[in-house]
């Protein structure tokens, strides 16, 4: 890794094209335009989410509108889950190829299937993962980056429940392509953590909801500063699907039906924790009608900058960190 005056660089920059090597998770109902394009023109990489838009044709239409925000690279995640009736996970990676995306995120299961297609397109795929195991899977499947989920994540963090601090470290170790480190991190600390356990990136979705550029209502983002670090609760983990998100009324109260004697289905819980009923939570800033996806990170959030004093703000903390734990070393 090389520190320079007004960027860094590492694999993952060189691979991504970006400035800093910080990258916008892909958050349903969150990762659109406004965002994206902040966190690009940061220097960072901002992250169009694929299945926050009802349709590949509106897929097409959002990175369009995303070139008007920004002329600097962006990519689209594309996070492939079981289903009954799945989404077309491959026309959405056709429209994101076809309109020139090269960065695609995977995450869920292993995007093997895809992987051809991406790169005869030129795209370079970060897949994300919670596990050693998944990483070295997705790396001999033949990704180009790996993030990595610590147990402190939003989403779903898998069910080894491993902190990032041993994860990441462990992940370093046992892949040879960039290691980009998620979950828990917000600040140039926790950056500079991260990257001394051999991570070339951090992944920060949660800390970039609590910015001017965010597209959720700032009553949320107010909440989001207001919790601390235990203020998460983990759902659906009877279910063997563990997801962590802010600790409120409908949280609870998935996690009371959860714990009920007998146990509990999804279907007992399914309109509670429905995508719509979140989104619409998000959308009005009423912080306790839907499921809000955070991480453990809302405990050391404490203001709403902009992406671009986020992004600057970071780096320039991530650079004295490591200067002071060389100092302190020297002695």
């Amino acid at each position: 890794m090389i520190l320079e005056a007004s960027a860094m660089r590492t694999r993952v920059t060189e691979l991504l094209g970006i400035r800093y090597p910080i990258i916008q998770g892909g958050m349903q109902w969150v990762g659109r335009a406004e965002l994206a394009s902040a966190v690009s023109n940061a220097g960072g990489l901002g992250i169009l989410t694929a299945l926050t838009q009802p349709d590949p044709a509106a897929l097409t239409a959002e990175i369009s509108r995303c070139r008007t925000m920004t002329d600097k690279p962006f990519g689209v995640n594309l996070t492939i889950l079981p289903a009954t009736t799945p989404p077309p996970y491959e026309a959405y990676l056709d429209a994101a190829l076809d309109a020139g995306v090269r960065v695609i995120e995977t995450a869920g299961r292993s995007p093997k299937e895809f992987i051809a297609k991406a790169k005869a397109a030129g795209a370079v795929i970060v897949h994300k993962c919670t596990a050693v195991r998944h990483a070295l899977s997705a790396e001999r499947a033949g990704v180009d980056a790996i993030s990595i989920d610590g147990f402190e994540a939003a989403g779903h963090p898998g069910e080894d429940d491993i902190g990032g601090l041993v994860l990441f470290a462990a992940a370093a170790r046992a892949v040879k392509i960039p290691l980009i480190a998620s979950g828990g991190i917000g600040s140039g600390e926790g950056m500079a953590a991260a990257m001394m356990l051999g991570a070339e990136g951090v992944n920060m979705g949660t800390r970039f909801c609590a910015t001017r550029e965010a597209p959720i209502h700032d009553t949320i983002k107010r909440a989001l500063i207001a919790a601390t670090e235990r203020d998460t609760n983990l759902i659906f983990r009877t279910l063997r699907n563990t997801g962590r998100v802010l600790k409120n009324a409908v949280s609870d109260e998935v996690i009371g039906i959860e714990n009920r004697p007998g146990g509990a289905t999804f279907e007992d819980i399914r309109s509670l924790v429905a995508g719509a009923r979140g989104r619409a939570a998000l959308e009005r800033g009423e912080v306790d009608a839907g499921l809000i996806w955070a991480s453990q990170v809302i405990g050391l959030v404490e203001d709403i900058p902009t992406c671009a004093e986020l992004v600057e703000r970071m780096a320039t903390d991530c650079r004295e960190a490591m200067v002071r734990g060389l100092r302190a070393f020297d002695g």
